[in-house]
């Protein structure tokens, strides 16, 4: 029972260090370079999350807290004269985990498929973490040809959950999620 209780309050400590050392997040994230394009059956999207790791933030990976990446994409038919049309909503996680004793980081994605990646260096994590590369927003039977559409694109960052549901013992661990605003793409299909 007494290792518990040291171990909480070193765990509280620690946490109280890291909070009271500056901002947690970035809080200028944006979303950048927003491509829309097709394969013969769906429609495709790319984008960049730019801004968006702060230091603490690799400090708190570091040390075993996984930074988790909410993303929303919205697919809308513009129509004149009526209420535009919701074609897709899309909301998924990535989550980002260091492995101390391998040395590794882990990506998780939780969007069309659940897969993970492993990688050996922060850099190579971040970069995955920060780019949506050929994400399947809808098929393409679902768009009218010649018609337009706006495409909006959202991402909550650094979402973090402390392990053992140690907030309940942490009065004041409230981290504040950041939100990017939204960015929107309008097209002709």
């Amino acid at each position: 029972m007494k290792t518990i209780l040291i171990t909480i309050y070193f765990f509280g400590f620690a946490v109280c260090m890291f909070w009271a050392s500056g901002p947690a997040l970035a809080e200028e994230a944006v979303i950048n370079d927003i491509i829309v394009t097709n394969s013969s059956d769906d429609l495709l999207l790319y984008f960049v999350v730019e801004d968006c790791f702060s230091h603490n933030m690799e400090v708190s990976i570091q040390n075993g807290l996984p930074i988790t990446f909410t993303f929303f994409i919205n697919l809308y038919q513009v129509r004149k004269a009526w209420p535009d049309k919701e074609i897709a909503s899309h909301e998924f996680d990535r989550t980002l985990t260091y492995d101390n004793l391998k040395e590794e980081y882990h990506v998780i994605f939780f969007d069309n498929r659940k897969r993970r990646v492993t990688v050996e260096s922060i850099s190579e994590a971040k970069k995955i973490m920060m780019e949506m590369n050929g994400f399947k927003v809808t098929s393409l039977e679902n768009l009218v040809q010649d018609a337009e559409y706006i495409l909006e694109v959202k991402a909550r960052l650094a979402k973090k959950t402390l392990p053992l549901n140690f907030h309940y013992f942490i009065p004041f661990w409230s981290l504040r999620d950041v939100e990017t605003d939204w960015s929107s793409l309008e097209f002709r299909y």
